[in-house]
């Protein structure tokens, strides 16, 4: 089978962009491999049903579409292109010397077409003159010049003639009626049109846009344009009805300066396969289509003072080149599209300067599939009057309408505007592999709602309306605003592995807002910098989870459930809040100003409220240095794992605060804590043994705790971090009946980890009690 016909079979179709009754004429070689040589194929050609004419391909190129980006070929400089035996690996031979590719990082193929000269409509600009050479002159193509003003009226049904424009006009402009495709050849020509778009294309067809090699050109209209005939649209530097599509590996610079007008602009679509496109300035819209922007290759620098580049209602896709976007001014894009955006490569950099402006925005969804996405935002919030006060608008790196999935692609964000936000959706947000960073400063405050409540803006990482799922991926979120957030999700959020364990890494560091201040018996209303914030149910199932905290690390209003995975919350006033709270797995760290691990409804006070903590299996380990370790205002299940608590060092505070019982049946409890009328150990309905021990006299932070029974055998080894007058200890090791004898002081060679000994040998210790086991959950003295 001589798989590269297959190639060229559809690549052809793909390149004239024709429906299936375009055929592709070829004459084939019998017999042979899989090897084609080019100097014996003597024609390519194509036809087009019920078409007027049939004409010669001027294609020299092949363009290559990788995942890692394109590679393009002068089709006479190939000797050959084969395939190896077991058709896995794409060959080409030539001058250049051998190329190969593996035929899965190969996303397509496509041909170029050059400016054949010697048939072509040639205008060349000389000062406020211009001279034209026209062999379609009795077939249809007619010319007109006034000055440096040349105007093209096409009847002709030829299509792709080419029209050559070279040479520099200080006064002039090109303007073409045309019903039919064509070819426009940019040689070398400088256009500078003081009232209207310097090139200027009546025809709603394809225009093939040709950046001649080794030129640059510079087109630039005027500030003020003169009425157009018919009332005709020419609402940019560089004017079309028609489809744009860029090829060549030329350079082209657009001064946008007219006073209602685009740089570039096309009634249909934009498609860049190569070239340099520079867009200087633009009143409105650097690039702005109607029927969308299509990215495949080459490059394309904007600066304008409107939106970047506009998509109108289908969608931006870009799948290759580099894009470079200034937005400079208020509530302005840099890319935007009705019917979303799609990036799946290339190198994307957006710098976003004005207020409540947005890097990329779409009402559709957004999905980033590939390459390397950098957004620079400095913009800050705005407060547009709504009701009895005002509803604020943000400067967003990422915003929609609907939802925003990111796989396979570098994204790095950095926010600096007053509530500036990182990615914004309505939808759900999707993290499926690839990185994300996210660098956020700017400080929220407070402001008047539309119901003339008090209330607080501010800007997180990440805000999703929807769900949130994270997995095979690295996200890094760092916020140092007041009342920043890392994570703000309204619905549910998952972490978990299909091939890779997702590492997430969550800073924050601003201050609270103060939405309403408290007085005595009034805790107030704050907007605090969380981690991570949740008003539904947050699921981990697998993942290393990072955080330090200027205020809680995990916050839900629902459910967490954690079944695997490491979670080290290093630094939080409170560690994990929420009114339900499991661990069923995995190992979790906290250390806390406040509580530790607090499952509360929100209602405060020591009533009971039906929360609950459940502790299934995995490892807990939590410390709080200025409120309780584990803390619940309505239930605590242990049912198996192992937790180790350090509890804070001064009353009421305690390390176990229940509101309603402490059931234990299983697992391994180790908690340190004051001597607080508080204090309290688990309940005597309980089905596995416990005990709580309780002193006068202080053990000291880094002093050992000690117990064993009476034939020696270590049941618990501990070193709390701060001074302790209480111990709560529960093991399925311990048995009613059974002497034990508890220590202070002394030395273990056992290892070491969060305070817990385990192996090794303890000795050196003063002996403070014995005691027996009567009941459950006894209290002892000593």
């Amino acid at each position: 089978m001589k798989r590269f016909w297959i190639i060229i079979i559809l690549c052809a179709a793909l390149i004239q962009g024709q429906a299936l009754s375009q055929a592709l004429n070829i004459v084939e070689k019998n017999g042979g491999n899989d090897e084609i040589n080019l100097s014996e194929i003597d024609s390519v050609t194509y036809s087009l049903a019920g078409s007027a004419s049939e004409r010669l391909l001027s294609i020299d190129k092949m363009i290559i579409f990788l995942q890692s980006g394109t590679e393009t070929y002068q089709l006479s400089a190939i000797d050959s292109l084969y395939f190896n035996s077991a058709g896995t690996v794409f060959y080409i031979s030539g001058s250049g010397g051998l190329a190969e590719f593996n035929i899965s990082d190969i996303d397509s193929i496509t041909f170029g077409e050059s400016i054949v000269n010697d048939s072509a409509v040639v205008i060349t600009y000389n000062g406020n003159s211009a001279s034209v050479v026209n062999p379609y002159e009795g077939q249809g193509v007619s010319v007109s010049v006034d000055g440096a003003d040349v105007i093209v009226t096409s009847t002709s049904d030829i299509e792709n003639i080419n029209y050559i424009l070279n040479g520099t006009t200080p006064d002039g402009m090109f303007k073409i009626y045309s019903d039919i495709k064509l070819v426009l050849g940019l040689n070398g020509v400088n256009i500078t049109n003081n009232d209207g778009p310097a090139i200027n294309i009546q025809t709603g067809k394809k225009i093939t846009v040709q950046l001649a090699a080794g030129t640059n050109n510079v087109l630039s209209d005027g500030v003020t344009y003169a009425a157009p005939p018919n009332q005709e649209d020419q609402d940019a530097a560089f004017f079309s009805e028609g489809q744009l599509i860029f090829y060549g590996s030329g350079s082209l610079e657009i001064n946008g300066t007219g006073e209602d007008e685009h740089g570039l602009r096309s009634d249909d679509y934009i498609e860049i396969h190569e070239g340099n496109i520079t867009i200087n300035s633009a009143v409105k819209d650097g690039v702005h289509t109607n029927d969308g922007f299509f990215m495949y290759g080459g490059s394309i620098d904007v600066t304008s003072s409107g939106d970047g580049i506009d998509g109108g209602e289908e969608m931006v896709e870009i799948e290759g080149g580099n894009i470079t976007v200034l937005n400079t001014d208020d509530d302005n894009d840099a890319i935007k599209s009705d019917a979303g955006i799609s990036i799946s490569g290339g190198v994307i950099n957006l710098t976003v300067e004005g207020d409540q402006s947005k890097g990329l925005n779409t009402d559709m969804d957004i999905i980033i599939s590939g390459g390397t996405l950098n957004i620079n935002t400095s913009g800050g919030v705005v407060l547009e009057a709504s009701g009895s006060g005002y509803d604020p608008s943000y400067c967003t790196a990422i915003k929609t309408d609907a939802g925003v999935t990111i796989e396979s692609a570098d994204v790095t964000i950095v926010t600096t505007g007053a509530a500036g936000r990182g990615i914004s959706c309505d939808g759900n947000f999707n993290m499926y592999s690839g990185t994300l960073e996210i660098t956020s400063s700017g400080d929220g405050a407070r402001y008047t709602d539309p119901t003339g409540e008090f209330d607080a803006y501010h800007g997180p990482c990440i805000k999703a309306d929807g769900n949130i799922n994270i997995r095979d991926c690295e996200i890094t979120l760092n916020h140092s605003g007041d009342g920043g957030k890392g994570i703000s999700c309204d619905n549910d959020v998952n972490i978990f592995t299909s091939v890779t364990d997702p590492v997430l890494n969550v800073t924050t560091t601003g201050n609270r807002i103060t939405i309403v201040s408290g007085w005595p018996g009034h805790e107030g209303e704050y907007e605090e910098a969380k981690a991570i914030t949740v008003d539904s149910t947050i699921t981990i199932e697998s993942g290393a989870i990072n955080i330090s905290s200027a205020d809680d690390g995990i916050k839900t209003k629902k459910e967490l459930t954690i079944n695997g995975g490491v979670i080290n919350i290093t630094n939080s006033v409170e560690g994990l809040e929420g009114p339900n709270l499991y661990i069923n797995g995995g190992e979790v760290n906290v250390v806390s100003s406040d509580d530790a691990v607090n499952s509360t409804y929100g209602i405060g006070g020591e009533q009971y409220d039906g929360s609950h903590f459940t502790m299934n299996d995995g490892y807990l380990y939590i410390s709080a240095s200025g409120g309780d370790a584990l803390d619940s205002n309505g239930d605590i299940f242990i049912n198996g794992g192992v937790i180790v608590a350090h509890g804070p060092q001064s009353s009421p505070e305690v390390g176990l605060d229940v509101n309603g019982v402490c059931l234990v049946s299983g697992g391994f409890v180790i908690i340190s804590g004051t001597n607080s009328f508080m204090t309290e150990g688990p309940s005597s309905s309980s089905t596995q043994r416990s005990v709580l021990l309780r002193t006068n006299q202080v053990i000291s932070a880094g002093t050992l705790f000690h117990i064993e029974d009476s034939a020696g055998n270590d049941f618990v080894t501990f070193r709390p971090v701060r001074r302790a007058y209480s111990m709560i200890f529960s093991s399925s090791d311990l048995s009613g009946g059974t002497s034990y004898k508890v220590y202070t002081g002394g030395n273990s060679t056992g290892t070491e980890k969060n305070g817990l000994y385990t192996g090794g040998t303890y000795s050196g210790g003063s002996l403070r009690t014995t005691f027996t086991i009567n009941g459950m959950a006894p209290t002892v003295w000593f």
